[in-house]
């Protein structure tokens, strides 16, 4: 009462928007009940504004027509419900009010939940529906209305276009993964769709590419046989799991195995037999009392190891293939199936890297085990070729002695930057296929149906579709149509291959590609299904050359009906880890949201990138933010200096990870930004380095032979805690309270720092969440949190943070 009180005060001061458009669907008939009795249960009399209550999809009326007048419309039934519906959009947070005036018999719903017209506005497009009920022979008269204690931030239409949403970023369908059949006929699609905080579907799509129907929609996890248009499934029973395979054209089952071994399985090319890897469990110390017997003894399961067997699918037979103490690995299996490719780790912490992998391949009918590569510590992943005389190996610059390397002498080669080599299985002679290749090579496949190696690579800030040609060496682009291709899938029988993938602005599409005539065909476009109706505004390319001389190549979003005549304020992002700013869609910093709130936000790539060759990633290296952080700083004043419709005084920047390092380290050299923020940012060199889980391993990428006690230069002077008295910026520090990664500690010691100096900061840590903020109802606080720190301090607006983080009494 006193709310409404207030706001009734607020709108006779500030007046009314009033709203005259709505869309409109209706009438739909209803009836009044038979009166077996004259009260209910609950001794009420019944009243016609309980038909009311009679279920209706608000949804229907966005699909309605046109409607503007003063009284509503009417029906020649008795009894109707109607559905009128109007959108409100809020530039900003505010408190408003919907009036509904006139109408008898009416309830009023605010984003799906019903409202009694006092509303709390985040900045964002929110769909009002007034539900009113029609009787015969009356005539009902229409006033709406609204008001805020700031009417300037509010404004309403009939339109069917709206802003993108935070709901937009957290909800909807994605796809997971794509499977194609033996033949190329049959392909299977997983998708997840997140309808609110508590329920996702999970769903496995299985469609004839022939005919284009499909056959099959299930929550069961599904894929395919291998050589075979059957797919497999495993089907709980008592104490135990069948696997259950089925033909995709009849649809008939059959039970291959009656109960499944422990473990993973993977399926041998030919479907005669599965590799199981099994993990036992390693040796437990009192639960009170435990002692590390290695730095990474602090993991759960890192004492746990994986066993390798054979289960025959004929005998039913399972063999013990591996045994030992050391972590192993299954990499692939040949197409004969005579061989599997596994991989053994070692540690070694008195030299970098301090682990160690070897290649083995095990010939299954003999038992005879070769090292194909011994203990090279820069290899990650690989795979037989179609004959299984060669393997293809992901590694970086340095594995195999460096033969691969294209840098100077004198430089050390990023550990995330990766690349091909190929690797005789006989002789063990390397070759190395992407030298000169400046993407970063992620997902490979070699195809058997042409003998090429299909693989992604990050190209720049793009994940793109690469194909080698093996004999002559040859690397040409594969025409996707996706910017950031996330999966894809090849058939061993057919010229096909399956993929979906985003862009900067548009989220999942699915697609087939003749391997032959490069065209790609359509399925599905998830774009087109949830986003039709929202305005985005555009995103551009934007490179400079810095003052090295090098070219610094970034992106650019800009408001929905932009207007360059303005000025706006601007959010800059960058790189956490060592990899660049994705143009995906849908991401924790969700940029065209950013847009919508009215930022302009501008995403460098700064140096120490993977993706833009390996000189340009190896200065990640040894660096610890001296030349990313100059590239971020020079790249934002060009970019507010040739573009008029940045507000130079209202300039935000955000980062997490090694992107909060940055964000930090980057205050300590200028007082360009007016805020800041920082995500589970690493404050201090030194104490990362000996706290987090993968803290000196990771310093074995950044800080590659460098170590606190023997660089202070890197560990201490380019610690941004060492340095926290140059630090001017209002920054705010976000950390899960349970990061194992970067842990909460390096914002606490950075906040405490910056309390004692009196510099504006803040400090908001979210329970239960590690490294990244991913509960569904959390992320929304977080997300918020950042909102209302860039309002605050960027749109010169500070209700949104005061509503989430009111002042306490300073002792």
């Amino acid at each position: 009462m006193l709310f409404a009180a207030i706001m009734a005060a607020q709108c006779t001061f500030a007046g009314v928007i009033p709203v005259k458009n709505f869309k409109y669907s209706g009438p739909l008939a209803v009836k009044k009940p038979v009166m077996v009795d004259s009260v209910d249960i609950c001794k009420q009399k019944f009243s016609v504004a309980t038909l009311l209550d009679t279920p209706v999809s608000l949804s229907k009326a966005a699909q309605g027509s046109l409607f503007s007048g003063d009284v509503a419309p009417a029906a020649a039934d008795d009894y109707a419900i109607h559905l009128l519906q109007f959108k409100l959009t809020s530039d900003g947070y505010t408190k408003a009010t919907v009036k509904v005036e006139k109408l008898k018999h009416y309830q009023l719903f605010v984003d799906g939940e019903k409202s009694d017209g006092n509303l709390t506005l985040i900045p964002s497009t929110h769909d009002v529906v007034i539900k009113y009920l029609s009787v015969k022979g009356e005539a009902d008269s229409l006033k709406v209305s609204l008001c805020s204690d700031n009417n300037r931030l509010l404004s309403v239409s009939a339109d069917a276009k709206r802003r993108y949403s935070l709901a937009d970023v957290l909800n909807g369908k994605h796809f997971n993964n794509v499977m194609l059949s033996a033949d190329g006929r049959y392909l299977i699609t997983a998708s997840s769709e997140v309808l609110n905080a508590t329920k996702t579907l999970r769903n496995w799509t299985l469609t004839d590419l022939k005919t284009g129907r499909t056959l099959l929609n299930t929550e069961k996890s599904i894929n395919w046989v291998p050589n075979s248009t059957s797919y497999y499934y495993t089907k709980e029973i008592d104490k135990g799991y069948q696997l259950v395979t089925v033909d995709a054209a009849s649809g008939r089952e059959t039970v291959i195995v009656e109960k499944l071994p422990e473990g993973q399985f993977t399926f041998s090319p030919k479907g005669d037999y599965l590799i199981v890897s099994r993990t036992m469990e390693g040796p437990r110390d009192d639960r009170d009392v435990h002692q590390f017997v290695h730095p990474d003894d602090r993991m759960p399961g890192w004492r746990d190891r994986t066993v390798l067997e054979k289960l025959d699918l004929a005998t039913g037979v399972t063999q013990q293939l591996t045994f030992g103490y050391r972590p192993i690995r299954l990499l692939d299996i040949s197409s004969d199936g005579r061989h599997i490719l596994y991989m053994v780790n070692s540690s070694r912490l008195t030299k970098r890297p301090t682990t160690l992998y070897s290649i083995c391949r095990l010939d299954l009918t003999t038992m005879q085990n070769d090292v194909i590569v011994s203990k090279d510590g820069f290899i990650g992943n690989a795979k037989f070729s179609p004959d299984a005389k060669d393997i293809v190996v992901i590694g970086t610059p340095d594995a195999f002695g460096g033969i691969g390397r294209n840098l100077p002498a004198d430089r050390t080669g990023s550990m995330y930057d990766y690349q091909l080599f190929m690797v005789n299985c006989a002789t063990h002679d390397v070759k190395p296929l992407t030298q000169s290749f400046n993407p970063s090579v992620e997902e490979v496949a070699w195809n058997v149906n042409d003998g090429k190696i299909y693989f992604t690579a990050l190209n720049r800030d793009y994940v793109s579709l690469y194909r080698i040609d093996v004999k002559s060496g040859r690397i040409e682009p594969v025409a996707a149509k996706e910017e950031n291709v996330k999966k894809f899938a090849l058939s061993d029988g057919a010229p096909v291959m399956a993929y979906y993938g985003q862009g900067a602005s548009n989220t999942d599409r699915l697609y087939t590609l003749d391997l032959k005539s490069g065209k790609s065909t359509l399925l599905e476009d998830l774009q087109a299904e949830r986003f039709a109706d929202v305005d985005f505004g555009e995103c551009k390319e934007w490179n400079f050359v810095n003052s090295r001389g090098d070219t610094i190549y970034g992106r650019y979003y800009l408001p929905p009906h932009f207007d360059k005549s303005k000025k706006y304020p601007m959010i800059v992002n960058y790189y956490g880890g060592c990899t660049p700013t994705s143009r995906n869609f849908e991401s924790r910093y969700p940029h065209h949201l950013y847009a919508a709130m009215g930022y302009v936000v501008y995403v460098v790539q700064p140096s120490g990138a993977t993706g833009f060759g390996q000189e340009f990633a190896s200065r990640h290296v040894n660096t610890a933010g001296e030349g990313p952080a100059q590239d971020i700083i020079e790249g934002t004043k060009q970019f507010c200096s040739t573009h008029d419709f940045v507000d130079a005084t209202k300039l935000g920047c955000i980062g997490a990870s090694y992107g909060g390092f940055m964000t930090q380290y980057i205050q300590t050299k200028t007082d360009l930004f007016a805020a800041a923020i920082s995500h589970a940012g690493i404050s201090d060199h030194v104490s990362y380095w000996g706290e987090g889980y993968w803290g000196y391993s990771y310093s074995e990428v950044s800080m590659a032979n460098s170590y606190p006690w023997s660089h202070r230069e890197l560990f201490i002077d380019r610690s941004p805690l060492f340095n926290a008295e140059k630090i001017h910026t209002p920054l705010l520090f976000l950390h899960g309270a349970d990061d194992h990664n970067v842990p909460v500690g390096e914002s606490i010691q950075m906040y405490n720092a910056l309390r004692l100096l009196d510099r504006p900061t803040a400090l908001v840590v979210v329970e239960g969440e590690d490294h990244h903020i991913l509960t569904y109802d959390k992320r929304i606080k977080w997300q918020n949190t950042i909102f209302a720190w860039f309002a605050k301090w960027l749109q010169n607006d500070s209700a949104w943070w005061d509503s989430m983080y009111d002042k306490t009494p300073q002792p």
